[in-house]
C-alpha cells in the first residue's frame, strides 16, 4: 500500500467510534449514544457527505498533534449533506444538512475550527435552500483554543447571525440530549422546532458562566431541566431518549418534504357521534384528530404549553398539513395569551415553508378579564390577527361546535371568509360573543323589567333558546357567513379538495 494512502487510512480511522473506544464506552455508560451513532440513525444509509472530518481543536501549541487527532476528532462537530426519508418521500425533496455536536470532544464546546465548519455548512444550506437537523448537546464557547492569535473575543464570528438569518428560508429542527448551554442553547432556541429528551438541561449559560457572573454556584442539572423548558414553551416535543428524539425529528421533517403515496385512515362514520349531544359537555379533541388524519400521522407540538389550542401536523390522503385545533377540555377552548402566541409562532413558520393549514375550531373566543390583561392579552392575542393577515399558504377551517367572537375570527386568519373554505359540522354554532352573555347584554332592559323571578328566568331561557336557533350552523350557512355545513364523514374529502385546489392553482 502506498505510504500516503496508508497514512490517510490511519487518519480516517481516528475519527471513528471503533478507534475512540474510551469516549465511546463513556457515552454508552451514561446511557447515551455517540455523535456518529446519532448521525447514522438520522441519515439514510450511505448518504452522508462529510465536511471537515480532519479538523482538530486549535490547540497545537499546547498539546501533541497525535493526541489532538485522537481526542478532538472533527473538532467536536459533524457536518455534511445527507438524505433523510428518501424511501418515503420524493427523492428530490430528501436532501438535508445534518449537524451533530460531539459531547465526547471537549464537552461539545465551540472552538475556532468548529465555528468555521459550522459556518461553512450553514452557508451551503442557505445557498441550496436545504433543511437542517442539528443535535445541539454541548457546553458553549471554548476558551482553550490558544493557537488563535488573530482575534480577542471572537464576537465577530458570523455563526449566530447566519443561523438566525436562515429562519423562514431553511427549516431548522434541533434535537438535544444532555447539557446544552450558552452558544449551543442559542442554536437550539433559534431553531424552528425544538425536540429534547427527558435527560436534557438547556440554558443560556452553564454553571461556570453563572458562577463567574457572581450569580451563585449551581449544579448543571439545576439549569433549565426538560420539564421546566417544556412548561415554558422552549421545548416543542419531549422524547424519552436519543433514539425516539431522532425518530421524531425525521417524522417532523417529513411533513415539509411533501406528500406520500401510501396511507390509511380510520372509519369516518365514528365522527357522526363524537360530539356530545349536550353542548355543555367537553370532548377529547385528539380523538377527532386521530380519526380525521391518516393513520399514525398526527404529531403534536408544545402539548403542555398554551393548552387550549393544539398545534401540530397531520396528513390527509398523504398530503402533509399544519394543524390548529381548539381543545374544549382546556379553558373551554378559550384562547388565552399563551395559546394565541403559540399559534401565531407556529403559523409563521408553516407559512414561511408553504405548508397548508387545517383549523378545527371550537372556541368561545379570547380569554377575557383582569387576569388575562395582566398577561399582555391585547399585544399577544393581536399577533394571531397580524399573522393571519399575512398568510400566503392555504387555510381550510372546520367548525366543530362553538365559533364566537374575535377569537373565532383570529383562529381562522381574521375572518370566516379568509380561509379557502370554511365549513361547519351540524353541531356548530356561531355568535358575536357567547350567546348567554349576548342575551344578558342585549336584553338587559327586558329582563330587568320582569319583576317575578320565575318569569324572568323563563324569559331568559326563551331568549337563549332563540339565540341558539339563530346561531346554528345551517343558519350561518344560509346567511353566507360560512361556506357549507357538512356531514362529519365528509370532512377528510372536504379538506383534501379545498387544499389540493389551492395548491394546484398556486403552483
Amino acid at each position: 500500500m502506498n505510504k500516503e494512502f496508508k497514512n490517510f487510512i490511519n487518519r480516517l480511522e481516528k475519527s471513528k467510534d471503533s478507534f475512540r473506544t474510551n469516549a465511546t464506552e463513556k457515552r454508552h455508560h451514561t446511557g447515551y449514544r455517540t455523535a456518529r451513532e446519532n448521525l447514522n440513525d438520522l441519515a439514510d444509509p450511505d448518504s452522508f457527505l462529510e465536511f471537515g472530518e480532519f479538523a482538530v481543536a486549535a490547540q497545537r501549541s499546547r498539546r501533541d498533534y497525535d493526541e489532538l487527532q485522537a481526542e478532538t476528532a472533527a473538532d467536536g462537530i459533524l457536518t455534511g449533506f445527507c438524505t433523510i426519508n428518501a424511501g418515503q418521500v420524493n427523492e428530490n425533496r430528501a436532501d438535508v444538512v445534518a449537524i451533530v455536536y460531539d459531547y465526547s470532544v471537549l464537552a461539545g464546546t465551540q472552538g475556532f475550527f468548529h465555528h468555521q465548519k459550522l459556518d461553512r455548512i450553514t452557508e451551503q444550506a442557505e445557498k441550496f435552500n436545504l433543511p437542517i437537523v442539528i443535535f445541539t448537546e454541548g457546553g458553549g464557547g471554548r476558551p482553550g483554543d490558544v493557537d488563535v492569535t488573530t482575534q480577542i473575543a471572537g464576537l465577530h464570528i458570523p455563526t449566530f447571525s447566519t443561523w438566525a438569518r436562515l429562519s423562514g428560508h431553511c427549516l431548522k429542527i434541533a434535537v438535544n440530549n444532555g447539557y446544552c448551554f450558552a452558544g449551543n442553547a442559542a442554536l437550539f432556541g433559534c431553531s424552528d422546532f425544538r425536540i429534547a429528551t427527558k435527560s436534557s438541561w438547556i440554558g443560556m449559560a452553564g454553571p461556570a458562566m453563572i458562577e463567574g457572573g457572581g450569580l451563585g454556584v449551581f449544579d448543571p442539572k439545576e439549569i433549565g431541566p426538560a420539564d421546566v423548558q417544556e412548561q415554558n414553551g422552549v421545548i416543542d416535543i419531549v422524547a424519552e431518549d436519543e433514539q425516539e428524539a431522532t425518530l421524531i425529528a425525521k417524522k417532523l421533517l417529513s411533513y415539509f418534504q411533501g406528500p406520500v403515496e401510501d396511507y390509511a385512515c380510520n372509519d369516518q362514520a365514528k365522527l357522526r357521534d363524537i360530539i356530545p349531544e349536550d353542548r355543555r359537555w367537553a370532548y377529547p379533541i385528539r380523538d377527532i384528530i386521530e380519526l380525521l388524519a391518516d393513520t399514525d400521522s398526527f404529531l403534536e407540538l408544545r402539548k403542555n404549553y398554551g393548552r387550549s389550542i393544539i398545534t401540530g401536523f397531520i396528513r390527509v390522503e398523504g398530503q402533509p398539513m399544519a394543524l390548529l385545533a381548539s381543545d374544549c377540555q382546556q379553558l373551554g377552548g378559550a384562547i388565552d395569551s399563551e395559546a394565541a402566541e403559540k399559534a401565531a409562532e407556529f403559523l409563521t413558520t408553516c407559512n414561511a415553508h408553504s405548508l397548508p393549514v387545517v383549523v378545527l375550531a371550537d372556541t368561545p373566543g379570547f380569554m377575557v378579564g383582569p387576569d388575562s390583561e395582566e398577561q399582555g392579552a391585547v399585544r399577544r392575542m393581536a399577533k394571531l390577527f397580524k399573522v393571519g393577515a399575512s398568510l400566503q399558504t392555504p387555510v381550510v377551517a372546520v367548525f366543530l361546535r362553538k365559533g364566537y367572537g374575535l377569537g373565532a375570527q383570529a383562529l381562522v386568519g381574521g375572518s370566516l371568509h379568509d380561509p379557502v373554505y370554511t365549513a361547519a359540522w351540524p353541531t356548530a354554532e356561531f355568535g358575536g360573543m357567547g350567546l348567554e352573555g349576548a342575551v344578558k347584554l342585549g336584553f338587559k332592559k327586558e329582563l330587568e323589567a320582569e319583576i317575578d323571578n320565575d318569569k324572568r328566568e323563563a324569559l331568559y331561557n326563551e331568549l337563549v333558546a332563540q339565540a341558539y336557533e339563530q346561531g346554528k350552523a345551517i343558519e350561518a350557512a344560509a346567511h353566507l357567513e360560512i361556506d357549507a355545513v357538512i356531514d362529519p364523514v365528509d370532512t377528510r374529502s372536504t379538506i383534501s379538495k379545498a387544499i389540493n385546489m389551492a395548491l394546484n392553482k398556486k403552483s
